[in-house]
């Protein structure tokens, strides 16, 4: 799956990019992966797990989407939300 860099994310350094296990994105800041993405099955369709690489704190969402790309994009559009971007 195929999901580019958010421009909000590239004007502060950021980066998005996908791990090996081709389930899950890191968000990289400094060459350092800071937030981790995984689109999850929820109730027949797809949610996000947005989870900080440095202590393990999840950020809530409960955006219900299609598709995993979706459910990635509702991820980095929370991320946005909590970071205050």
């Amino acid at each position: 799956m195929a999901v580019p860099t958010p421009e909000w994310l590239t004007q502060r350094g950021g980066s998005l990019q996908g791990s090996p296990d081709g389930r899950t994105w890191l968000v990289y800041f400094n060459n350092e992966p800071h937030y981790r993405l995984r689109p999850v099955p929820v109730r027949g369709q797809f949610g996000c797990q947005v989870t900080q690489t440095i202590n393990g704190r999840r950020l809530e969402g409960d955006g219900l989407y299609a598709s995993p790309e979706e459910a990635l994009r509702g991820g980095l559009e929370d991320l946005r939300k909590a970071l205050g971007w």
